[in-house]
């Protein structure tokens, strides 16, 4: 571990001029950038997931090595800003297992969590967690988050949100035998997890596929929200009244959803900006990548851009996305080659809907 910070510091001191850099001017278009663009340390990447340092420069992290599920796959990152990000490293490494879904957390107080897994097959998945307190030049020693227990706790595929009463709550599934979602709890900032009850599913149209990776929010003091992949062909919603301690049933919110991750960020101003593929066949195209965005908590989606588009057998997928002020920023999967980049702002998502139609 300590040879890794090691790695990271120097390659932070190659590019140290980008945390000194000015801010950009306020953007007319969207940035649009890779994060690398070849690393001979593994020939395929997925999941990414994003954070952003209060020093203004971010943190991308994924999983990387010959395929998914191959025992070579670790935990690949790299930090700095569009157009200056230093050289992907291998961050995590606990063994000669696969290791999968690398997810984000920054704290109120501004420390970032890295949650990842660990195991041969998803349903012995252990979930271990490592965090940094000096814009990631340096990482602790990596630790199980709920020791013994098995097929994923903690946030499965997307970030973790403090909800108004300071309660930690991270979004879970399970994938053993039926696809069940759930939410996981701290009452005690992440020391110790608390796993809630499976959120309910229509036992004929739903459950026999099952649903996974939930995105949350929140709209009002206990008002907790939460839009998953299904295997069926739509967009899933369950909502809670109560800090996310009991659900109402799943139900189709009304946009389509070919088995592929998705994520949320809610804007300051209300506004939910939301990465998905446009997709309703099961395992069907993950091109193209789109962002929508709802003025009206969910309801409606009528603003929709495709930020990467390409033949049906493409993948621009898994996408991670997150906001500060009125900027959102978004990573995902290029091709299983590369990690894209994108931010922008909501009034530029409504203009280029505008433009196209």
């Amino acid at each position: 571990m300590a040879f890794v910070a090691m790695m990271f510091l120097c390659f932070a001191c190659q590019n140290s001029s980008s945390s000194q850099e000015k801010e950009q001017d306020p953007m007319s278009e969207p940035i649009h950038d890779f994060v690398f663009d070849h690393s001979d340390g593994f020939a395929q990447c997925h999941a990414s997931t994003v954070a952003r340092m209060d020093n203004g420069e971010f943190i991308v992290a994924w999983f990387g090595g010959t395929a998914e599920k191959d025992d070579d796959v670790g935990i690949w990152m790299s930090k700095g800003k569009p157009g200056n990000w230093t050289e992907p490293i291998e961050l995590e490494k606990l063994r000669d297992d696969p290791h999968w879904n690398p997810v984000l957390f920054t704290t109120p107080e501004g420390r970032v969590i890295l949650y990842f897994k660990v195991g041969k097959e998803i349903p012995t998945w252990e979930t271990w967690y490592t965090y940094t307190d000096d814009y990631g030049e340096s990482w602790s020693e990596a630790k199980e988050l709920v020791p013994g227990d098995r097929g994923g706790r903690g946030p499965v595929k997307n970030k973790s949100i403090v909800l108004s009463n300071g309660d930690w709550l991270a979004p879970a599934s399970h994938e053993e035998g039926q696809w069940r979602t759930f939410v996981d709890r701290s009452t005690d900032q992440g020391k110790t997890w608390t796993a809630e009850e499976y959120v309910r599913m229509d036992t004929v149209n739903v459950e026999r596929y099952g649903a996974i990776q939930p995105t949350l929010w929140e709209s009002s003091p206990g008002n907790v929200h939460m839009l998953i992949r299904t295997r069926s062909g739509f967009i899933g919603r369950s909502d809670s009244e109560d800090y996310g301690k009991t659900w109402n049933e799943m139900y189709d919110m009304g946009l389509p959803n070919p088995n592929s991750g998705i994520d949320l960020v809610k804007m300051p101003g209300g506004e939910l900006v939301l990465a998905y593929n446009p997709d309703d066949k099961h395992w069907g195209d993950r091109s193209p990548l789109t962002l929508a965005v709802s003025e009206d908590n969910g309801e409606t989606w009528p603003i929709k851009v495709d930020i990467e588009t390409g033949p049906p057998d493409d993948e621009y997928s898994y996408p991670s996305i997150i906001s500060w002020g009125d900027t959102f920023a978004v990573v995902y999967t290029w091709q299983r080659e590369k990690v894209a980049f994108y931010q922008g702002t909501v009034d530029q998502l409504k203009a280029l809907a505008s433009s196209e139609e």
